[in-house]
């Protein structure tokens, strides 16, 4: 840097010569040196005050953009940034509708290895195996003697045995912290359930995440931490889902049966009550999916929600109802039910060769007549029949809060001719679930209007669409009431708590879809109690059942699936808060004649 002197010799010696004052030179320089120092201070005082305010706005412009961008995002819970805590999430507990734990978590830990820090892999690979016997020594041996850094040896543990793993005293062996999910019930309500795994996995954490049931259907909402691990309340009722599994459970064993269904339901809400499927599992063990053979064989198969079956003569007081709602016939209608009807060269027969002759349409329901209901359909016609069958669900899986029930699709006919339309009016040539019936039961039940089903709880009853007029499900009722009191389901009276019902019984079709099998059938009772005023309908479905108490054996729904569901609706209508009425007046002749007479 060069200064400029103060008292430069080029103006001092010419104003000495002028008589001028020197030191004014000197002041004047100082001066103007003061002042170019001052504006090169403000210059770089300026030039930092830029560099600051250009700072301040970039950092307040990139605050705001932030702030922008989380109003438009949902909110979340903020977590915790330990190790692990990117998969750790708490799994909210599955509680029954009176606040009973269905499933909850479990702490408990995982069991690993790191080879390289093992002092005796031979003892080790010894004693696991004596804790855990399912492991394989050799295995592990060769593991530990590997190359191998890290080695998973349980993902989860009990506490006993992470006691008995800590007296080996072998320091390559390391523990991680689990939560694992946990079904205090065991087997029951296990196809509601379904269960629960690992998702991603670390040393620290594993993401527990559903795998069937409704633990999968509403995976992200039991995941959601904005919850607050807030419970899931089910409209499942425990004691009931007990009571009706245990029932089911004999009677599927007395009737030498394959499998079996329930389905329990509120007719007003759509809540699910009860559904049991059997054979069943335990979901803390859930088994392997079959690999081969028939997927229906599996106890992982829900028959309830999955099983499409041919439900028989169920669907007769469908077709009975649709004939009032069309103003064809009043349920004092004489119907002309004597053969022969050939229909598209087929002839429509009743069960055991039996001819009613001319009956009314409130006894075509009573005694299950299949040419009744069958010219019941063709007065209807295949459109009307098809819209009506539309309107109760029919035509597409039930939509329901579990992962399975999607698979539940009706089987349609790829053409809906005459034939179809006759066969249909008595359940067969259409199959749908236990569910899908349990749904179209409760329009007649409620009044006329079709609900939803629902596995979660309700406050208030369902305002579902019309199906039918009040009138017509109240003679429909009346129908269904005089088949247990006169007809074919005579074993389904319980003392005390009026029950109306239909009775269902088709023979079982070949899997390889060439015919029917001689002597299998799937056995059904569609039902609702208390009958003059009801509240709840119950399904069940027995797949393949055989009984022989007598002479020969028998296989319709009114020896097979009435008896256990009368002994369910006897068990749980007092659990439900539903008190016994006495019937001052007799019942009208009930006989075990009427035992035989079809479905």
């Amino acid at each position: 840097m060069i200064r400029t002197p103060l008292r430069p010799l080029a103006r001092i010696l010419p104003a000495r010569d002028k008589g001028e004052n020197p030191d004014a030179i000197e002041r004047e320089n100082i001066r103007l040196r003061h002042e170019a120092m001052r504006d090169k201070a403000r210059r770089r005082a300026e030039g930092r005050l830029l560099v600051l305010g250009a700072t301040f706005f970039c950092a307040f412009s990139v605050i705001g953009l932030r702030m922008g961008v989380l109003a438009q995002t949902e909110p979340s819970e903020p977590r915790t940034s330990a190790a692990g805590a990117d998969i750790l999430a708490q799994r909210a507990d599955i509680v029954d509708r009176s606040g009973r734990i269905l499933a909850t978590n479990f702490d408990t830990h995982s069991l690993y290895a790191q080879p390289q820090q093992m002092i005796e892999p031979e003892k080790t690979a010894k004693e696991l195996v004596r804790i855990f016997p399912e492991l394989k020594e050799e295995r592990l041996l060769r593991d530990f003697t590997g190359k191998r850094k890290f080695l998973w040896i349980k993902k989860k543990i009990s506490p006993e045995q992470m006691q008995a793993v800590h007296e080996i005293g072998e320091p390559g062996l390391l523990f991680g912290p689990r939560e694992m999910r946990l079904y205090p019930n065991g087997t029951l309500a296990a196809h509601v359930l379904g269960g629960a795994g690992f998702g991603r996995e670390g040393v620290h954490a594993a993401e527990v995440i559903g795998v069937a049931g409704i633990e999968k259907y509403l995976d992200e909402r039991l995941r959601d931490p904005a919850q607050n691990s807030k419970p899931l309340t089910l409209s499942l009722d425990l004691p009931v889902q007990a009571a009706v599994e245990r029932v089911l459970r004999g009677g599927m064993s007395i009737m030498n049966a394959k499998g079996a269904a329930a389905v329990l339901m509120d007719v007003h809400t759509g809540e699910v009550i009860s559904i049991a499927s059997l054979p069943d599992f335990d979901p803390n063990d859930r088994p392997r999916p079959l690999v081969q053979g028939n997927a229906a064989d599996s106890p992982l198969f829900n028959r309830a929600v999955q099983g499409v079956y041919e439900l028989g003569s169920t669907f007769k007081i469908f077709a009975a109802a649709q004939s009032m709602e069309l103003g064809l016939v009043s349920p004092n209608t004489i119907i002309d039910t004597s053969g022969p009807m050939r229909v598209s060269g087929f002839s429509i027969g009743e069960f055991n060769r039996k001819n009613y002759g001319k009956i009314s349409v409130s006894d075509v329901i009573v005694h299950s007549s299949n040419r009744g209901t069958g010219r019941l359909a063709l007065e209807i016609g295949a459109e009307r029949q098809q819209e009506f069958l539309k309107t109760l669900g029919f035509f597409k899986p039930v939509d329901f809060e579990m992962i399975e029930a999607s698979g539940g699709q009706p089987l349609l006919p790829k053409r809906w001719t005459e034939l179809s339309t006759v066969t249909i009016s008595y359940g067969h040539g259409l199959s749908s679930t236990p569910l899908h019936l349990a749904a179209g039961y409760a329009a007649i039940a409620n009044g006329g209007r079709y609900v939803r089903p629902t596995l979660l709880k309700q406050d208030v009853p369902q305002e579902g669409a019309r199906v039918m007029s009040a009138a017509v499900a109240r003679e429909a009722r009346l129908m269904l009431r005089k088949v247990v009191t006169d007809g074919t389901a005579s074993m389904g009276e319980v003392p005390g708590y009026a029950v109306g019902g239909k009775t269902g019984t088709a023979d079982k079709p070949k899997e390889n879809g060439g015919g029917y099998y001689e002597d299998k059938v799937i056995a059904t009772f569609a039902s609702m109690f208390p009958a003059d005023d009801p509240k709840y309908v119950l399904i069940v479905t027995l797949d393949e059942p055989v009984e022989t108490s007598g002479e020969k054996p028998r296989r319709t729904a009114g020896w097979t699936a009435v008896p256990i569901a009368s002994e369910i609706v006897a068990r749980v209508a007092p659990l439900l808060g539903l008190r016994p009425a006495i019937e001052h007046a007799p019942l009208a002749g009930i006989t075990q004649v009427s035992m035989q007479d079809g479905d």
